[in-house]
């Protein structure tokens, strides 16, 4: 039987309707998919690009190009194509969360999810600083960010944080517990029995001996050490930037950043429209496109549904996996 996934096209406004749109204009030979949105956002976005629609009761099976099996998801107000509206940021959620424990309960395989507009949600007064860490909170689970295209897997040791936060966020324990779940996932998820994975340094020149940093000699090299003892396989700290030149990727199974943009940037250089945002850790798989709302093409029809095609596909292989290992 095909796995199950839900599928959370995120802010109504933005472009994720319309790219589910374009995801179920062919039927799926990997998953079902069950969307958890707003009805008639769904409908608005098909009349503007004109493409087939037929929302089907959760339990029916799609047959044909634009059909679609709906958990009814209804907004506050209308969305208009590029307005966020803060009234909609609890429906919005709320998709998020019962998709998120759909996934819990057992009842689906794993979730994609389209991209969200955080300052909205906030303005609607829910704290939120991404869906990573709203899953990570429902799950009760540490998490990891994973991004990846066809060319590298880039994990993150801290996420959305002030270049001024990030030394004093890595700590020993920290490094430690992301390690841990890069591997074990690494393992569980992609089927990597001994996977290789290369961590980055956090200063220029992964700290250049101790004359541009000491988090190498202090945390970062010990760290590895004693997990490399316990039979994990880590290449570093290296510096950032040769880490990434196709004849070293060709070794690794993944990198491990320090931060954000010491790693992203290459990665979206490498093939961004293909790229998706993985949570780790978690206990279903759940992929996201890496790819922000695009206010300013919503309801135009010029959005590229790449990233979304790849990170269905991907969730539907994770989810697969799931099933053959314990």
């Amino acid at each position: 039987m095909l796995p199950q996934l839900a599928l959370v096209p995120g802010e109504p406004a933005g472009v994720g309707p319309e790219l589910c749109l374009r995801l179920i204009q062919q039927p799926r030979t990997d998953c079902r998919l069950l969307a958890f949105a707003d009805p008639d956002t769904l409908h608005a976005a098909a009349a503007a690009l004109s493409l087939p629609l037929q929302l089907l009761p959760e339990d029916a099976i799609a047959r044909q190009p634009g059909d679609l099996p709906l958990r009814a998801i209804p907004n506050a107000v209308p969305s208009r194509f590029g307005t966020p509206d803060a009234a909609n940021a609890g429906a919005v959620i709320g998709a998020l969360r019962q998709a998120g424990q759909a996934c819990l309960s057992g009842e689906l395989a794993g979730v994609v999810t389209g991209p969200v507009h955080k300052a909205v949600i906030n303005e609607g007064g829910i704290a939120y600083s991404g869906t990573t860490e709203l899953l990570s909170d429902q799950a009760r689970t540490p998490v990891v960010m994973m991004l990846a295209n066809e060319i590298v897997r880039v994990a993150l040791a801290t996420t959305h944080l002030p270049l001024r936060a990030v030394a004093d966020a890595i700590t020993a324990d920290g490094l430690a517990l992301t390690l841990q779940i890069v591997h074990d996932a690494l393992q569980r998820d992609f089927g990597l029995a001994s996977p290789r994975i290369a961590v980055l340094g956090l200063n220029p020149h992964a700290g250049e001996d101790g004359h541009l940093g000491r988090e190498e000699l202090d945390l970062i090299i010990p760290l590895l050490a004693r997990l490399r003892a316990r039979g994990m396989d880590l290449v570093g700290p290296l510096p950032a930037d040769t880490a990434f030149l196709p004849a070293k990727l060709a070794g690794f199974d993944t990198v491990l950043a320090m931060y954000h943009d010491q790693g992203l940037p290459v990665l979206k250089y490498s093939g961004f429209e293909q790229a998706v945002n993985i949570t780790l850790g978690l206990p279903y798989p759940r992929v996201a496109v890496d790819h922000g709302t695009a206010l300013d093409l919503a309801g135009r029809g010029l959005a590229d549904p790449s990233s979304l095609l790849a990170a269905t596909a991907l969730c539907a292989r994770l989810a697969r996996q799931r099933t053959l290992v314990p």
